[in-house]
């Protein structure tokens, strides 16, 4: 019978049953449950469930909702083909067309042509022959990152300059046998200045956290040491934030949007987050009733 569950909320297998119970896994379980909370305080039958389960029958329940599924990138084929598989089952919050869009970051592309501020980036497509080097130097800039296009968590992201291309070569072509791959020019302000995440619930701002690289470091992710502190945005930066949003065209009832400071100083979307981002209800738990209501405006 459809509908025995109004809505499943997703994880991957490590955060349905832990065998640990450190901070960072106590923060997740604190983020589903608060959103959990919000929807069945509001009538709604609520579950959580890997996504992997192949023992659940995801026709029983009418939405699915992406959260902590932080192994899909790792697992990418497998995660692509449960995707169309389930997709014929049930139907997704965000939808599928916005989840498919936002799997890959090409979508920088379609952000750029539409104003958003983007940093400077170049595309490589799996199979490519040409040494990363050559990519390099045609892009001219001074330092550069490269990671894929399908990721998350900084999995295989490298910081070097020029000269250090060659030494990237061979992991570069193991990974471009494989899947595309990206290199945008380095922002120098990142490890100084950090990277602000805007959290956007039906459209509107709720709260924004300030994400900032350990010492030595680039990358602003907890798993490698970051630290994440509030953050008190200016009403241009909030308007900033949910035009980015809005730009999409695609309506999406949560959403993340990363920031950073270019190279220029000027205000730049790093990532856009419409899966499964962290989104730091525990720093402000009116952001999962907000949520909540604008999930049963939408679709229910």
């Amino acid at each position: 019978m459809k509908g025995d569950t109004h809505i499943t909320i997703l994880t991957d297998p490590r955060y349905l049953e832990p065998a640990t119970n450190d901070a960072y896994v106590r923060n997740i379980l604190q983020e589903d449950r608060l959103l959990m909370d919000a929807l069945s305080g509001r009538g709604l039958r609520v579950d959580r469930r890997s996504w992997d389960d192949r023992s659940v029958d995801w026709s029983r329940t009418e939405y699915i909702l992406f959260r902590s599924t932080w192994d899909y990138f790792d697992r990418f084929p497998e995660f692509d083909s449960w995707l169309e598989e389930v997709r014929k089952a049930t139907r997704m919050i965000n939808p599928y067309p916005v989840i498919r869009w936002n799997l890959d970051k090409h979508y920088l592309e379609e952000l750029c042509r539409k104003g958003v501020n983007v940093p400077p980036t170049r595309f490589i497509l799996r199979g490519d022959g040409e040494p990363l080097a050559r990519w390099v130097d045609r892009a001219g800039w001074d330092e550069v990152i490269l990671k894929p296009v399908i990721s998350g968590a900084a999995r295989h992201t490298y910081r070097f300059t020029p000269a250090g291309a060659p030494a990237h070569e061979a992991i570069f072509r193991e990974l471009i046998g494989k899947e595309s791959m990206m290199i945008q020019e380095f922002q120098h302000r990142v490890p100084v200045k950090g990277e602000v995440a805007f959290m956007v619930m039906g459209g509107k701002y709720t709260h924004a956290v300030l994400k900032r690289a350990k010492a030595g470091d680039f990358r602003v992710q907890d798993d490698f040491g970051g630290i994440v502190s509030g953050y008190d945005p200016t009403p241009d930066e909030i308007a900033w934030a949910e035009e980015v949003v809005t730009l999409t065209g695609l309506g999406p009832v949560y959403a993340r949007v990363d920031a950073i400071q270019d190279n220029r100083g000027l205000l730049a979307v790093s990532e856009l987050e419409l899966i499964e981002p962290e989104l730091w209800f525990r720093i402000n738990p009116e952001a999962a009733d907000i949520l909540a209501d604008a999930i049963i405006r939408e679709y229910f």
